[in-house]
């Protein structure tokens, strides 16, 4: 039989970019404008006008009256009315879920494929998750675990072929792991400094807690994530709202953060709970027992610091780790973060906003592989 040889090698042909329908093109930049204008509609679309002017978006056929029509019909806004009565445009919550999904997309789109939906602890035995490992059988496991091809294998091993014989010693079974879950809470810094000096560090922290909360609620949907803010004090934030976060005149009160952060795993039964703290300043406030706040925003004040220490090391005892994420790298700050992760036994990053949506990922899975506590 003749076999034809067919040439191998590389095609180069220029490059087609994939069909978008017009919305579709706008729909992805409106995205971001929405994200970075917390969800103000009518600020948003004016950005847009403004780069269509720039770089010709839309054509005669296609233009921005025609998008937000779109948007309308699909679901994505809705018309609103505010505390005078006068009419407006907000966005919907399937808007929300596209800004969730989006963040996702963007931060955690290389995530490793082929995962079950639920991570697995470090400890073996009796549950539903095959790791391809096999072990002696014990009395107790189920006997649709037991290896058959395994299990013969052995018995003609040990005992020959001749005189077949099957004994109890010949069963394996094949190894399993215990799945996880895992209770986060979410600690975002809304001081003055995240816009301070020209940079924008609250949108890509929200980005982040968008990606996140759709990354556990698409793929880890037992486990918990609470997502808090801190200023001045602390507040619990829904996921729904996270579009929205804005900075606002605030000094930095981490023990009211960790407080509450505390006091929300404090009512989770999950085994493994842990903190995750996005920040990019030093402490500067208490609450102080008469309902007034203490602030210092000059240097490490060791009133706070001492403070922000004692609460970490309370953390400590109750078997929550705090992993800090730090998006400055001025080093006497670097010192206070050490020495808190110190008293925590925690983990600390010192990153970039480029990449601080990969290591929280990284850092959400390996701590999903073992029993923290």
């Amino acid at each position: 039989m003749n076999k034809t040889e067919r040439n191998k090698g590389f095609v180069f042909k220029q490059y087609e970019e994939p069909f978008q329908t017009p919305f579709d093109k706008l729909f992805e930049i409106f995205k971001e404008l929405i994200t970075y204008t917390s969800g103000d509609f009518d600020e948003a679309i004016d950005w847009l006008r403004q780069l269509d002017k720039e770089f010709k978006l839309t054509t005669p056929t296609y233009t921005i009256d025609d998008f937000i029509a779109d948007l309308k019909s699909k679901g994505y806004i809705v018309d609103r009315l505010d505390f005078n009565g006068n009419g407006g445009v907000g966005i919907s919550s399937k808007m929300e879920k596209a800004l969730r999904q989006n963040a996702l997309d963007q931060i955690f789109g290389k995530m490793r494929k082929g995962k079950t939906g639920n991570h697995k602890t470090k400890y073996s035995g009796q549950s539903d998750e095959n790791t391809g490992d096999f072990r002696s059988y014990q009395y107790g496991d189920s006997l649709d675990k037991i290896s058959v091809t395994e299990s013969l294998k052995n018995a003609q091993v040990n005992h020959g072929i001749g005189d077949f014989s099957l004994s109890e010693n010949d069963l394996v079974v094949e190894d399993t792991q215990f799945k996880s879950q895992m209770s986060t809470v979410l600690m975002i810094d809304i001081s003055h400094s995240m816009i301070l000096y020209g940079e924008d560090r609250i949108t890509p922290a929200k980005k982040v807690a968008m990606a996140l909360s759709e990354l556990i609620l698409t793929r880890y949907p037992k486990d918990s994530l609470d997502v808090i803010v801190f200023g001045n004090d602390a507040w619990p934030i829904a996921i729904k709202d996270l579009p929205y976060l804005q900075v606002g005149p605030f000094h930095t009160n981490t023990v009211a953060g960790v407080q509450l952060a505390l006091d929300i795993l404090r009512r989770k039964r999950h085994a493994n709970k842990q903190i995750f703290m996005i920040t990019d300043g030093k402490p500067s406030c208490l609450n102080m027992p008469d309902g007034t706040y203490y602030k210092n925003p000059m240097g490490l004040d060791p009133v706070i610091t001492g403070k922000c220490y004692s609460i970490a090391a309370q953390a400590r005892k109750l078997g929550i780790p705090i992993t800090t994420f730090m998006i400055t790298s001025d080093p006497y700050l670097q010192e206070f973060v050490d020495e808190f992760t110190a008293s925590n036994r925690g983990k600390a990053y010192y990153t970039g906003l480029g990449d601080l949506g990969e290591m929280i990922f990284e850092d959400y899975e390996d701590n999903r592989k073992k029993r923290i506590r």
